[in-house]
């Protein structure tokens, strides 16, 4: 485990976002970002001659979530001492706004090519110049860990976004909680499901789950069964 920790931790430490995308991901809709790793092969040391790994990808962010450390405690997913983290977070902060990013990885082609890295990535930053792409990234990583190396620059670029993000929708009155400890977005997402599930658009069992994350499913039962009696 100990040995694990210290190889993330050294992809970590040698991972570079050599080029940001320049703008921040969106607070009210979905952000595809495409992004260029490049990364050394792990064998360079052994031939007499330097090449470059580019993995071409998109990273897509949906639109970030006000969630807050009660309703976290409701997902799966989290580690054991994450749990615990988040658990102590909801005993002394249960209604405390936060928010939540969800990504998806798309990746597209990996080519090598007999180039050094620091001339691939010149050539590409300029590539992104000249066509315009104001949603596109270079990322300097290490070969062997290279999809930790991609979590730090969405980690990164998500530190970017966060106090934009959160400026909006503070502006909107999004992150006001009423009496029930709940966000103003995370009501009007939950009206959002409804209509959607109304109209055959999304499945009630998606709009049941969020209803039990905030503990609102006794409050909306009685509309929630009258979308099976109109059917």
């Amino acid at each position: 485990m100990e040995i694990a920790d210290e190889r993330i931790r050294y992809a970590i430490e040698h991972t570079e976002v050599l080029k940001l995308p320049k703008q921040t991901l969106a607070t009210f809709g979905t952000t595809n970002v495409d992004y260029y790793l490049l990364t050394e092969p792990v064998y360079t040391e052994l031939v007499n001659q330097q090449e470059t790994v580019i993995r071409a990808g998109k990273v897509s962010s949906e639109r970030p979530r006000i969630v807050t450390p009660t309703y976290l405690t409701k997902l799966e997913g989290f580690t054991e001492n994450a749990r615990r983290y988040i658990e102590l977070l909801a005993r002394e902060h249960p209604h405390a706004p936060g928010l939540l990013y969800s990504y998806k990885n798309e990746p597209k082609e990996l080519t090598i090519v007999s180039d050094p890295l620091n001339v691939v990535a010149s050539r590409l930053n300029e590539k992104i110049d000249r066509e315009g792409e104001k949603l596109a990234a270079i990322i300097k990583g290490v070969d062997e860990l290279w999809d930790v190396s991609l979590l730090k620059f969405i980690s990164q670029l998500t530190e970017g976004s966060l106090g934009s993000n959160i400026a909006e929708l503070r502006k909107r009155g999004l992150l006001d909680i009423d009496r029930a400890g709940i966000p103003r977005e995370a009501r009007l997402r939950i009206e959002e499901l409804f209509e959607l599930v109304k109209q055959g658009l999304a499945d009630p069992a998606k709009l049941k789950i969020e209803l039990d994350r905030w503990d609102l499913f006794e409050e909306y039962e009685d509309r929630f069964l009258s979308l099976f009696r109109r059917r």
